[in-house]
């Protein structure tokens, strides 16, 4: 099924590697951001080497989709020397916009690149319709709104500034317990620093109070029996609120995730890609299927909130867990599909009358239980259960090869809970 791309707004999605970063484009984003090896916020992703970022951006430049660099750290003395050979190689590659937060970087990439349009990252702290007005006239072509404005506040900022600077804004994934991301706590306790994009994320630590006089013994700050979690910020889902966004006047619609994988990156893009084309098609009779209210719960994700947007509804500390909400799972890749018979390769277990979605750019996504399952010998099997190895099941409708299966994790509808790193970091087996 063909894409359907617009500009305004444009749903920005991330990636911090290729098959994330293809995931994104092939999904329906209209825009990119990603980060080569140095200078970004992310320094956890795979990242980009040179040659990665080239074959990126005309991957993405083929399927008209525009693709933004990461140049958001705060450089410290030794890497300002690097700035103008990264600046120019980055224009040189034909890159759509350089992301930036320091004033620095920002006039440095002006005289360096002038025709590559500079946008003004989170990192900056822009909350205000003066700060954007003037960073406009130093030349930015955008301005990234900090994440803890309210929806009134954002259309007094699109309302008292030029038509021409961009306003774009985060509407899905992590929140920090900092301002705008801008925090000591990892650098602190862990030597990582968090404006360099090397956040050790301590502020999802679970935490305890020891007594002077006690040493050894701890005392939990009572929450809950699973303890307490201080600072542990809820993520942002605004699945249900895109008109009220594109009615407020921003432009660019953020995906947060640059550490996050394909499957996450593809099923996000698809849905806040169609939610948006839904909206733009006809506003006035606009209604969310509940197909598309379901996908964000689709993905590993803390307990969700509305972030700063609806001062009735703030985002809250996540005070249960520190972990991640992980109710499905990837099972499968499609090989292929012929006659009623879908080829494909396992990554977790499938038995015979499981539910199975396959998710389809641009689509929803299409449900089938398993039968018929055989192995690549074609013998008949209760389950598909050997990572990597090939199998066959009855499939009446075609499904395009690379096409991403899941499934429900069971047992459903309990939720269950795994550490940060495991859910965050999860990818099919390769």
């Amino acid at each position: 099924m063909q894409i359907i791309r617009r500009r305004n707004p444009e749903v920005l999605a991330p990636a911090g590697n290729m098959a994330s970063f293809k995931a994104a484009v092939d999904f329906g984003a209209d825009a990119v951001y990603m980060a080569g090896k140095i200078f970004g916020m992310r320094s956890r992703a795979k990242n980009f080497t040179p040659e990665q970022m080239q074959e990126a951006i005309r991957y993405a430049h083929a399927r008209d989709v525009r693709v933004y660099i990461t140049c958001n750290i705060l450089p410290t003395n030794p890497e300002v020397d690097e700035l103008p050979d990264y600046i120019d190689s980055v224009a040189q590659m034909g890159a759509d916009a350089l992301i930036v937060s320091d004033i620095g970087v920002m006039l440095t990439a002006k005289r360096v690149a002038p025709n590559l349009e500079l946008h003004v990252s989170t990192q900056a702290g822009v909350v205000n319709y003066l700060t954007a007005n003037e960073l406009h006239n130093l030349g930015a072509k955008r301005v990234v709104l900090a994440r803890e404005l309210s929806l009134d506040a954002i259309k007094e900022i699109r309302a008292k500034t030029p038509k021409d600077l961009d306003i774009e804004c985060f509407v899905h994934g992590s929140m920090c317990m900092a301002f705008s991301g801008r925090c000591l706590i990892s650098e602190y306790m862990t030597g990582r620093d968090a404006n360099h994009g090397d956040c050790a994320q301590s502020c999802r630590w679970k935490y305890s109070v020891m007594e002077e006089k006690r040493p050894g013994k701890y005392f939990p700050v009572e929450e809950s029996d699973g303890g307490t979690y201080l600072f542990n910020s809820q993520d942002m889902n605004l699945i249900e609120h895109l008109d009220d966004l594109i009615e407020a006047g921003i432009t660019s619609l953020k995906i947060e995730g640059r550490a996050k994988n394909a499957y996450y990156v593809a099923t996000l893009t698809n849905a806040y890609k169609q939610a948006t084309n839904l909206y733009l098609e006809n506003p006035d009779s606009y209604k969310l299927p509940q197909w598309l209210t379901e996908e964000p719960y689709k993905v590993s994700h803390r307990e969700y909130s509305t972030g700063f947007y609806y001062p009735e509804h703030r985002v809250a500390q996540q005070t249960e867990r520190g972990g991640y909400v992980w109710d499905w799972n990837v099972v499968g890749d499609v090989i292929s599909w012929s006659d009623g018979v879908l080829t494909f390769r396992e990554h977790n277990k499938i038995e015979a009358g499981q539910a199975v979605e396959f998710l389809r750019p641009g689509q929803e996504p299409y449900r089938l239980k398993a039968v018929d399952l055989r192995d690549e010998n074609g013998t008949p099997v209760l389950a598909a259960n050997h990572p990597m190895s090939v199998f066959t099941m009855a499939c009446p409708e075609e499904v395009g090869a690379q096409m991403m299966m899941r499934s429900p994790k069971p047992p459903l509808p309990s939720r269950t809970s795994v550490p940060a790193k495991a859910a965050e970091e999860q990818e099919p087996v390769k």
